[in-house]
């Protein structure tokens, strides 16, 4: 079976999204297993982590996302675990989840470093599995060139067998080539391919915020995977919201009481992306059905306009299972643009 990690150096960096681009574009039965989770999810009296669920999801895998990760907290996995305790749990969910499988996914944590204390840093499961690592990079130009850098200089790469990186998310591609190609090349780290930065992967579907607010969806059910590129607060009246700027930027999401009706109007007549009714109060029947027939989601929740705002601004654009075009694009970034049969 190949055993492939998937790691990175820093967070954020699009790990979960590579690895659902490589099993699409690879087209071949998979299994997927994250030792130490990191973005812990309660679900009907369950903890599990989110990748885990929507990797599940997406390839109809029929393990448990709480029975392909080890654990969540430092504290309870160093109590529970020694090094050779933590090696026979690795080595019993690889089984059962690479079982027939052509390759099995392993994704480290979100820093190379993280987990090393309880044995489950990328580096430690990729030796303690006999698998393959593959790195992923992103972020600013120099920051890869950084990392890279650091990478080949003071990582002990030769321990683990070091398949290449995969630099993700770069805004002008043959730019950073005539930039950085040479000097990566010196630096012996071999290059998999560079994935071109992608506007629809890069922002919040309306359906993604409704999930992470626990919100209760009104109308506009078919609206949920609208993208979210700007999100304006409905404090004000009507009259003056409509200068703004802000305003009038395209895909748009509304967030207002649900009695400020002058407010609800104007989003639904300037095609809002959607619209968050704060305070938990309903706007009239007239206003929920012309957002249904527009087919814009209205979503109600709890907290106040400023308190939703700054939950809104925390929320991390990830990819949802719902996300079927987005699942479809990044099988064709990876096919694109990254050397499969070297990790495969």
């Amino acid at each position: 079976m190949n055993k492939i990690v998937v790691a990175s150096m820093r967070k954020s960096v699009g790990k979960t999204s590579v690895i659902v681009g490589l099993a699409k574009a690879a087209g071949k039965k998979i299994g997927y297993m994250k030792p130490f989770g990191d973005r812990l999810l309660y679900k009907k009296k369950r903890l599990w982590d989110y990748d885990s669920a929507l990797i599940t999801d997406i390839f109809d895998l029929k393990e448990n996302p709480e029975d392909i990760t080890i654990g969540f907290e430092h504290a309870k996995l160093k109590y529970m675990y020694d090094e050779a305790g933590t090696k026979e749990r690795l080595k019993d969910i690889s089984e059962r989840t690479g079982r027939d499988k052509d390759a099995l996914f392993i994704e480290g944590g979100p820093e190379l470093a993280y987990g090393a204390s309880v044995n489950l840093d990328s580096m430690t499961v990729a030796r303690s599995m006999d698998a393959k690592l593959v790195l992923v990079v992103g972020g600013e130009d120099g920051i890869i060139a950084d990392d890279i850098a650091f990478l080949s200089r003071f990582v002990k790469t030769s321990e683990v067998k070091l398949v290449g990186v995969i630099i993700n998310s770069v805004r002008d591609v043959e730019e950073f080539k005539h930039t950085h190609f040479d000097s990566i090349a010196k630096m012996g780290v071999p290059l998999l391919g560079v994935i071109p930065y992608t506007h629809e992967l890069a922002h919040l579907t309306v359906g993604h915020i409704a999930e992470r607010l626990f919100a209760k969806v009104i109308t506009g059910e078919g609206g949920m995977n609208n993208l979210v590129e700007n999100v304006f607060v409905g404090a004000m009246s009507a009259n003056i919201a409509i200068n703004s700027p802000l305003f009038k930027k395209e895909n748009k999401l509304i967030i207002t009481s649900g009695d400020r009706s002058d407010m609800i109007v104007t989003a639904i007549e300037t095609n809002a992306v959607g619209i968050v009714l704060t305070n938990n109060l309903l706007p009239p029947a007239n206003l929920i059905s012309r957002a249904g027939e527009k087919n814009i989601p209205m979503f109600l929740v709890p907290n106040d306009t400023f308190q939703i705002a700054k939950q809104i601004d925390n929320i991390e654009p990830l990819l949802s299972k719902d996300d079927t075009d987005n699942i479809e694009l990044l099988g064709r970034l990876i096919k694109d643009n990254v050397n499969l049969a070297a990790i495969l």
